[in-house]
């Protein structure tokens, strides 16, 4: 609570490539009396930036905050070439093939990279960024101005596969190897980071069950969330046979929110770049040389995310 008894809400951009599990997180984030969401960026992904930019849009109309800017980002990786867009795992409008019609809202006229550097220097210590996709964005800030870095709050970066297998190759978990020198650009960057690998969003899953207890809840997005899993859920068992979704956004931004759900393991991470393990995670827990890098190293108990999807 701040001094005249409001309740103190964290500034939040969420840079987010939806994506069925962002579209949940985004909901999520949107129904979080502690969290004022200042704007969603937009990147590559789990569909192209073109189509994160209308899906974030949707969202944010469905949520009741149709005002809240979209900003587009890079349409590719730092470096160029193809981006890599993983619409086989959310339908080729990235929300579960639902086909809904176009948002009334349009995207503003900053990029992506433009709108973090104004908020954040407009707003200093103030603003954490919840990177869900690739850091394309994210890096291209810092690159714009140097001292974003140290503007920032906080930068919560879903990504990696730390002491555990990728889910792209054995090497490489999706979001960091859709732009490795991205990352490698925002890891050496100086910023106050917490980075939340698939080895910790695996922990947290909704069975058929829980999505059954999803559906039959009387939350207002719940049967638009339980129509958009159905395809994420059927990739999984035709994949892997696991049958359920696996939470990896909102996990994340349960770690922003709610920190104390985690147990932080410290240390420097830089990203493989080139060669037959390009997207690598390397962490160094005894080396301290760009600031603060965390990793988060388990998960306690329930997270929030599993409750707050009944809303």
């Amino acid at each position: 609570m701040g001094e005249d008894g409001q309740i103190r809400r964290d500034r939040v951009i969420i840079d987010t490539d939806p994506g069925i599990d962002d579209s949940m997180t985004i909901l999520m984030a949107f129904g979080e009396p502690s969290v004022e969401i200042i704007g969603l960026t937009t990147i590559f992904g789990n569909v192209t930036t073109e189509y994160a930019t209308r899906n974030a849009l949707l969202l944010c109309e469905r949520a009741g905050h149709p005002e809240v800017p979209v900003a587009e980002g890079s349409p590719e990786p730092l470096k160029g070439g193809e981006p890599r867009v993983a619409d086989f795992v959310h339908g080729s409008d990235g929300l579960g093939n639902l086909s809904l019609p176009a948002p009334t809202t349009k995207k503003v006229e900053e990029s992506a990279a433009e709108f973090m550097v104004n908020k954040v220097s407009q707003f200093p210590g103030e603003i954490s960024v919840l990177a869900l996709g690739p850091l394309t964005n994210v890096a291209l800030a810092i690159k714009r101005d140097p001292s974003f870095a140290s503007k920032v709050k906080k930068i919560v970066v879903l990504g990696g596969a730390f002491f555990a297998a990728g889910n792209v190759n054995p090497a490489a978990e999706a979001n960091i190897y859709g732009d490795p020198d991205a990352a490698d650009v925002v890891f050496t960057s100086g910023a106050d980071i917490d980075v939340v690998g698939i080895n910790i969003t695996t922990q947290c899953c909704f069975t058929d069950e829980d999505l059954l207890e999803l559906k039959n809840s009387k939350g207002v997005h719940a049967q638009f969330l339980c129509d958009m899993c159905k395809f994420y859920r059927d990739w999984h068992e035709k994949s892997d046979g696991f049958q359920g979704i696996f939470l990896h956004d909102p996990v994340s931004f349960t770690a922003l929110v709610h920190p104390e759900y985690f147990t932080f393991k410290k240390g420097v991470v830089r990203v493989e770049t080139q060669g037959i393990c390009t997207g690598h995670t390397l962490m160094d827990g005894i080396q301290k040389i760009h600031g603060r890098v965390m990793h988060q190293f388990q998960l306690h108990g329930q997270s929030m995310c599993q409750r707050s999807l009944h809303m």
